[in-house]
């Protein structure tokens, strides 16, 4: 996901009000707005396998795509671009392991420039390891360099096969010089099963998703459709105990791609004032979770929400 995209809709929300604010209100907000765009715009399948305390996970899912038989999950070296060294982009999941440099990108809605953004993503990473591994590009020897393998993980609700091969020559009309090819794996619940059978965790991310799907659809609320959803998930789950743990972070994770997919296609397709009075509201349901993330009392929280609707209000 990029960085320089867009603002987070969230961010965009909130930062808009600030003609309502007052000046300590206004910096709280601010601040609040900044945590979401940068902390919590992160999908909920990086959260899961682009964690270094939980590189078992990744482990399983690279086993699982390669056929591999991977069994120390130490053996990853994660080097995934982030903000701070690369202000214009980051991506979601890149790691070295047994001589090969793995890109990893999830998509909830299809995106066949995908090769474009890989190529953009692998400059970067074999910069920084060209940078830190004693590469000599001026040497008369060949100079090594991990194999490069570019991965997308689609669960978007648009139908799409299983899997199929991405490339970069497509955009050219035709073969050229430079050449990048993507596999895309379709993760919904019910596809690629053989993939989900070998990769638990994959499979139970699958059902999360699947079934805050199903539950939006029944309650029409984001945040209660992740709360059911992680209730209901069996308790043999390996993902239950962490997503429970972070219960507020993934909440955040749904409610910011829901927002961001819902609130661009409602003034997109209608421009209605009402679209934007929902996508404010959407903005202080977020915050209110982040506050509670950062162990604010239930009086503190309510507080700052009666003040956002008094000014909301008087505006």
């Amino acid at each position: 996901m990029r960085a320089g995209s867009p603002p987070c809709i969230l961010w965009e929300r909130l930062t808009g009000m600030h003609a309502l604010l007052s000046a300590t209100l206004r910096k709280e907000v601010f601040c609040l707005a900044d945590v979401i765009n940068r902390e919590h715009k992160d999908r909920v399948f990086k959260f899961v396998f682009g964690n270094a305390e939980k590189k078992a996970w990744t482990l399983s899912l690279y086993n699982a795509v390669n056929g591999s038989s991977y069994t120390n999950p130490e053996e990853i070296q994660f080097n995934t671009i982030e903000d701070a060294v690369y202000m214009r982009m980051k991506n979601d999941v890149s790691f070295i392991i047994s001589n090969e440099m793995n890109l990893w990108e999830h998509q909830s809605t299809f995106n066949p420039n995908m090769p474009m953004r890989f190529l953009e993503y692998a400059c970067r990473l074999y910069e920084k390891y060209m940078a830190g591994s004693g590469y000599y590009g001026q040497s008369r020897k060949l100079q090594m360099l991990p194999r490069p393998h570019c991965i997308c993980f689609y669960n978007g609700t648009e139908e799409q096969p299983e899997r199929m091969v991405m490339k970069l020559s497509d955009a050219f009309g035709g073969e050229g010089d430079i050449e990048v090819r993507v596999l895309m794996l379709n993760v919904n619940y019910g596809k690629n099963q053989a993939l989900l059978d070998a990769c638990k965790p994959l499979q139970e991310y699958a059902w999360l998703v699947e079934k805050v799907r199903q539950n939006q659809k029944i309650t029409n609320n984001i945040e209660a459709a992740v709360d059911a959803a992680v209730d209901e998930m069996p308790d043999s789950f390996e993902l239950k105990t962490f997503l429970v743990a972070n219960r507020a972070e993934v909440k955040i994770m749904f409610l910011t791609q829901y927002d961001e997919k819902k609130t661009l296609a409602m003034e997109r397709e209608e421009g209605r004032e009402e679209g934007r009075e929902e996508g404010k509201a959407e903005a202080l349901k977020a915050v209110l979770l982040v506050l509670k993330a950062q162990g604010k009392t239930d009086e503190e929280i309510a507080e700052f929400e009666k003040q956002m609707a008094e000014l909301a209000a008087n505006g």
